[in-house]
């Protein structure tokens, strides 16, 4: 496609309040910018990334995570604004997208729309039902005429429920004859983008508005406004996932994040939090739990248990406040109140309440193995690294500090002693 694309990521986000660079909060586990490169890249090839505020770590992030981006440092001490961020480009297409950082709802099915409209300018425009504090945008004949900020409105103009959405498509002989054309006497001493719509309209060329929902180019400048994209971007995203046969009980309650996949018939039920490249298939997980960068085949989780990063879990089910981390569970069942951290468990072994791996001596961490049709009793301590063969049983209170050989017993108890008579003594008195 003939298509270059400009993403303006130079601003300090101020508004955000936080030491994090603005476009690197994230949205359903991926930073804003993420979301905004992935889909302009379904559109061009040949994209530019504006940078000047924290541009070395937005880089870094970027690049590991893309390919083939370009990025330009803006001159912001000269020529700071939107119009000063695009100086000193060379634009390799004809038409040139410009797109904000901050903007994490935009899909490219949106953007293809620019590309339908024959005009010199296509400029995003939004309908709000109350425009207090945005400029406004005057369409004639079904071109924009100029825009005119709400400080300059007359009584006529402030009617006007029109107003620009941010985002443009030039050509590039536009951008190549006004940039340099552009000034900054204004009160923020800024280069303006639109600014070049009132030089391109006054010699002529053709500026056509696109109407576009304010949802999709939803800009976010505060902890506020990402929370409002947020719930927009977790209701896309379920939604996606029921249309493809994933149920969700009361989907509200739950957080997927971007990169969670679904296979087969699988349910989630309420208050459930599914992170990072995790895959669910034909899975059941319950009430309360908790999901992170982790495998689940043909199993149950929960309700109220945690799966950590790492973990696979195939034909298991594990119970209420089970915790499995960085674990290979296959056919194992735990029901309830166990830690299960850099384990292997073979298949038909029961785990009972209680039980955990130590898997951590202060300094270094290791692996305990489980074997298949083992029976652990409750309260069970396996201080790693340790093997457990097939087919043992391993009696409840015990702490197992070594290896325990195939159809063995293991037992390890301090010897029960009962004094007659010692709640009397002690209290002094039967008290019935």
């Amino acid at each position: 496609m003939d298509l270059s694309v400009v993403i303006l990521a130079a601003g300090q986000g101020t508004r955000m309040k936080s030491a994090l660079p603005k476009v690197l909060h994230k949205i359903s586990g991926r930073p804003m910018i993420w979301h905004i490169v992935k889909e302009a890249k379904k559109l061009s090839d040949d994209i530019t990334v504006v940078l000047y505020h924290e541009a070395e770590t937005i880089r870094s992030y970027l690049k590991e995570h893309f390919a083939n981006l370009r990025f330009h440092i803006q001159d912001h001490e000269n020529f700071p604004g939107t119009g000063g961020a695009l100086r000193g480009i060379e634009f390799e297409a004809d038409k040139v997208l410009v797109l904000n950082g901050d903007m994490p709802l935009i899909e490219a099915k949106e953007l293809k729309k620019f590309l339908q409209l024959d005009a010199d300018i296509v400029m995003s425009v939004i309908d709000l039902e109350n425009p207090h504090g945005y400029g406004r945008v005057i369409i004639e004949d079904t071109e924009v005429q100029c825009i005119v900020e709400q400080k300059d409105c007359g009584e006529e103009e402030l009617a006007i429920t029109t107003v620009n959405a941010g985002v443009y498509l030039f050509k590039k002989e536009i951008l190549q004859k006004y940039l340099p054309k552009l000034s900054n006497d204004n009160a923020q001493k800024e280069y303006y983008l639109t600014d070049i719509v009132a030089l391109a309209k006054k010699d002529g060329y053709t500026i056509k508005p696109i109407f576009v929902d304010e949802e999709n180019f939803k800009g976010v400048n505060s902890k506020l406004d990402l929370a409002h994209a947020e719930e927009i971007m977790q209701k896309r995203i379920k939604e996606r996932w029921m249309r493809e046969g994933v149920t969700f009980r009361l989907p509200q309650t739950s957080f997927v994040e971007i990169d969670v996949e679904f296979e087969g018939e699988c349910e989630v039920e309420s208050g459930c939090a599914l992170h990072g490249k995790s895959k669910i298939v034909s899975s059941h997980i319950k009430t309360g739990s908790v999901i992170e960068e982790s495998e689940i085949r043909y199993s149950s989780v929960g309700p109220m248990a945690r799966v950590r990063p790492g973990s696979v879990l195939k034909d298991t089910h594990i119970g209420n406040f089970v915790e499995v981390k960085k674990s290979h569970l296959r056919g194992v069942k735990a029901g309830h109140l166990s830690y299960l951290g850099d384990s292997e468990i073979g298949e038909g072994t029961n785990i009972g309440a209680g039980t955990i791996t130590c898997n951590y001596d202060g300094k270094k961490k290791y692996k305990t193995i489980i074997g298949k049709n083992v029976f652990v009793g409750s309260d069970t301590q396996l201080v790693a690294p340790v093997k457990i063969e097939d087919e043992v049983i391993i009696a409840a209170g015990t702490t197992v500090t070594k290896d325990i050989p195939k159809g063995s017993l293991a037992i390890s108890r301090t010897p029960l002693k009962i004094v007659k008579d010692f709640y009397y003594k002690f209290f002094g008195k039967k008290l019935c």
